[in-house]
C-alpha cells in the first residue's frame, strides 16, 4: 500500500469531514464531541494560512487521512511551535498510514519556519502514543482531569518534539 501525500484542497472536505466524525465518534483520539459538516470543513480548509497547511494521503483516488499543522498560540512568541492533527479513516487504521502522515508533517514543518510541534492525547489512545513515540515525541506533562468526555474526567498527555533548528529572524 502506497499512498500519495498531497495538500489538500477545498474538494477533500467531504472525505476529511468523514474521517475526522469517524475520530470524534470513536471516542479515543480526541476531546471533540460534535461532528462536523462537510461545508464547516470545506470552510476550515478555505480559512489555513499557508503555514498551516493539511494533507491527505489518497490511495486508489480515495483520501484516506488526513493531517494538519495548527497554531499552537497566537501569541507572536510562539511563531515557531505548532500543534498538529493526524486522522485515519477507520478501515485502513493499523495500516501505518498514521505514522506516514506524520513524518510528512515533521519533514514539512522545518520548512514553514517551525522550531517544535507538541500535541495533547488522550493516554487510553494507546496507539497514537506509540505512534508519537516512535515518532520521536516525548512526555512533558500530563493535565489529570483536563476535560469532561462522556460524563467522565479523562487526563491529557502533553508531549513535543524539537526539529532542526530555523531562523529566528
Amino acid at each position: 500500500m502506497s499512498p500519495t501525500i498531497r495538500a489538500a484542497t477545498p474538494a477533500d472536505a467531504a472525505a476529511i469531514c468523514e474521517i475526522f466524525n469517524e475520530g470524534i465518534s470513536d471516542r479515543v483520539a480526541t476531546l471533540e464531541t460534535e461532528l462536523r459538516t462537510p461545508a464547516e470543513r470545506e470552510e476550515w480548509l478555505r480559512a489555513r494560512s499557508p503555514r498551516h497547511p493539511v494533507f491527505v494521503a489518497e490511495l486508489n483516488g480515495e483520501v484516506v487521512a488526513w493531517a494538519s499543522l495548527n497554531p499552537f498560540n497566537a501569541r507572536r512568541v510562539y511563531d515557531y511551535v505548532a500543534d498538529f492533527s493526524v486522522y485515519v479513516a477507520r478501515r485502513m487504521r493499523g495500516h501505518h498510514l498514521g505514522e506516514r502522515m506524520l513524518t510528512h508533517l515533521l519533514n514539512e514543518a522545518p520548512a514553514l519556519g517551525y522550531h517544535k510541534l507538541v500535541l495533547a492525547a488522550l493516554p487510553t489512545n494507546e496507539p497514537g502514543m506509540r505512534l508519537y513515540r516512535r515518532c520521536g515525541f516525548r512526555e512533558v506533562g500530563v493535565y489529570r482531569e483536563q476535560g469532561m468526555l462522556d460524563g467522565r474526567w479523562v487526563d491529557v498527555v502533553i508531549m513535543e518534539r524539537v526539529l532542526e533548528s530555523v531562523s529566528r529572524t
